[in-house]
């Protein structure tokens, strides 16, 4: 499952009132933190948890803590800090060398579901918005007014932007797209799948995808179906097709605004289809202008189309989040390279 929190308010919401609940925000870090100021946590009194907000080291506690939070009906704020070895971060062998301020709010009728049922619904509705947890009432009472924002107001902290997930748009439904679905999926990604062929983009065959579209692409210009994009996949292995895909994106506002178009296949290929559109790179959108992705995805090795899949997936994810794709670095022991100083200085 998806720890995207439109998922988590989905698993909430079908049990809001069949058990007590808790809402986990963490609400300050300090140094290195597993999750930053604003992920959140949902934990019942059945058990069960949707979220992390540590690797899997603070989640027991956390349940242990939620505990309190019911049998007094009251807000807590708990703190790990990873540098006091007295503190139970310590025993709990989190090792991230930082502080985690967390607060558990008791969600429930009296405090309006936390204001978390209208939050469901912009995200359901794939609208951005802000979150303000409410930290005033945060001690000695469970009547937060947490509070969904159209815009942010600078007296209220903290505040939260809440954006929709990210929608990935893939041209072409053939064998191959399935693993790319299934990854977006897993990553919690809004997925729409495109085919004007009657024999491909099977709703039975991409059962993970939100919305698939098989119409001709020439009704599709003005179409709502087609979501906003923040990523766009062109694999139809077929040129005619490709080639009126890209003019589709050009002639789509919605499509228009994406921060990544990748297109399958070599570059030779797609000199064909850029020629057999009328188009070459310039003539894309602003915001896509020289960006195309050709070959497409990152040089991760593998032929099969799991493989390939992830290479896609990797470098749309990366190009969505504004990352740079780069390897974060190799861990060189200072224990090995004392050990191989002194072995040349003997």
């Amino acid at each position: 499952m998806s720890n995207r929190l439109k998922a988590l308010l989905a698993n909430w919401f079908t049990e809001k009132d069949s058990c007590q609940w808790v809402l986990a925000s963490i609400i300050e870090t300090q140094r290195s933190s597993y999750r930053k100021a604003g992920a959140m946590m949902f934990i019942n009194s059945q058990g069960k948890s949707y979220g992390l907000l540590s690797g899997g080291c603070l989640e027991a506690d956390l349940m242990r803590q939620a505990q309190k939070c019911w049998h007094k009906n009251t807000n807590i704020i708990v703190c790990y800090d990873m540098q006091d070895d007295s503190d139970i971060a310590w025993q709990l062998g989190i090792g991230c060398g930082g502080l985690v301020k967390v607060l558990l709010q008791p969600i429930n009728s009296d405090n309006n579901y936390l204001e978390l049922v209208t939050l469901k619904s912009q995200l359901d509705n794939r609208n951005a918005c802000f979150y303000h947890i409410d930290t005033v009432n945060a001690l000695g009472s469970c009547q937060s007014k947490n509070q969904v924002l159209s815009k942010p107001v600078n007296a209220l902290e903290p505040l939260i932007a809440i954006k929709p997930a990210p929608a990935l748009v893939i041209f072409g439904g053939g064998l191959d797209a399935q693993p790319l679905v299934k990854m977006a999926n897993t990553l919690g990604w809004y997925i729409c799948l495109v085919d004007s062929r009657t024999s491909y983009a099977r709703a039975a065959y991409f059962k993970e995808a939100d919305v698939v579209i098989n119409q001709d692409y020439t009704e599709l210009e003005q179409s709502l179906m087609l979501p906003k994009a923040d990523a766009i996949v062109i694999m139809h292995h077929n040129v005619s097709l490709d080639a009126r895909a890209l003019q589709l994106i050009n002639s789509q506002v919605n499509l228009a605004e994406a921060s990544y178009l990748g297109l399958l296949g070599p570059q030779h290929r797609t000199e064909q289809v850029l020629e057999q559109a009328g188009m070459n790179t310039a003539d894309l959108p602003n915001k896509l202008m020289n960006k195309l992705a050709n070959p497409i995805g990152f040089d991760l090795g593998g032929e099969l189309p799991e493989s390939i899949a992830l290479a896609i997936l990797s470098q749309a994810h990366a190009a969505v989040e504004q990352a740079s794709g780069q390897s974060l670095g190799y861990f060189q022991s200072q224990i090995s390279n004392i050990t191989k100083v002194a072995n040349h200085a003997s």
